[in-house]
């Protein structure tokens, strides 16, 4: 019996869907019914029902759910008791960052911490959110600034920061690139290049969701991962994109920016950014970089 297994065990048990908790997992359906499987013949029994339609906890299933939970629960903490200790003695903070954060937020906020703490050394990791959480959880990162997951993370604490501003990517070359702002219905059967939903959940349900409340379809020409591909793509004359203001620092030639006016709905008012980390781990420099995070905030630094 491993942790890994342990986990897919746990998502599965959580979502009653192994699409779903692939999906929360960045796993294939089927490597993640391998584990459950090998987990299930390790310890002798059937822990999850499983039929074309439904899939649900068996009796034995059920029992070891509440103890897998505590068993993960507490391996991360001490990975992470012991990772604090080994940093601690480095003088280094290890930030998690989504990549527009990277891009909008990071630079200033670095420059201010270093000038109040020269000694300390930061390491960044750039991922996306759903990478960034099992980091944080396993003690691999002590903050990590991501899009809040739709469920809250059990043993982590999250600060809502800012709703990004969001921006219309268009080829320069665009009847529509010399206008000033767009609204949606300028982009009425524009074609729209859009994430993965499956790395980029926000982004893509952001933009379905614009569409949508204007009454329009969407127009998907292309399907990309990255923002910088999506740019490129747009640069290319692909279709249009909807990304978050900071993306616009990203320099591609032939790409033009405009604010998008997409309504006063607030749920529709640009991509949120939090920034999480684990509630039960003592931390003096994290908290010094909350502190700062925080106080920039207050002051319309960002």
């Amino acid at each position: 019996m491993e942790l890994h297994q342990l986990r897919c065990f746990i998502t599965v048990a959580e979502e009653l869907h192994f699409g779903h908790a692939a999906q929360r997992l960045n796993m294939l359906p089927s490597a993640l019914g391998r584990h459950v499987r090998l987990l299930e013949e390790d310890l002798g029994t059937r822990l999850l029902s499983r039929s074309t339609r439904n899939v649900a906890l068996t009796s034995a299933g059920s029992r070891l759910l509440t103890e897998a939970r505590e068993l993960v629960a507490q391996a991360d903490a001490l990975s992470a008791r012991f990772r604090l200790a080994q940093r601690e003695q480095a003088q280094t903070l290890r930030i998690g960052a989504i990549d527009s954060a990277a891009v909008g937020l990071l630079p200033t906020l670095l420059a201010a911490f270093r000038e109040r703490y020269p000694q300390v050394a930061v390491q960044i990791s750039e991922e996306k959110t759903l990478r960034l959480l099992p980091k944080l959880k396993s003690g691999r990162l002590d903050m990590v600034l991501i899009r809040p997951p739709e469920r809250p993370e059990p043993g982590c604490e999250m600060q809502m920061l800012l709703r990004e501003e969001i921006v219309v990517a268009l080829p320069a070359s665009h009847p529509l690139a010399d206008r000033e702002e767009l609204t949606m219905d300028a982009l009425r059967d524009m074609p729209m290049i859009v994430p993965e939903r499956r790395s980029r959940p926000h982004s893509y349900d952001l933009t379905m969701d614009l569409f949508a409340h204007a009454g329009m379809p969407v127009r998907v020409s292309q399907v990309a991962d990255e923002k910088q591909t999506i740019v490129n793509l747009v640069a290319a004359g692909l279709g249009l994109a909807i990304v978050p203001r900071w993306t616009s620092r990203i320099a591609v030639a032939g790409v033009t920016y405009l604010p998008l006016r997409e309504g006063r709905d607030p749920a529709l008012r640009g991509l949120p950014l939090a920034a999480a980390w684990l509630s039960d781990c003592r931390d003096p420099l994290r908290d010094a970089m909350l502190a700062l995070l925080t106080g920039m905030g207050n002051r319309g630094e960002f």
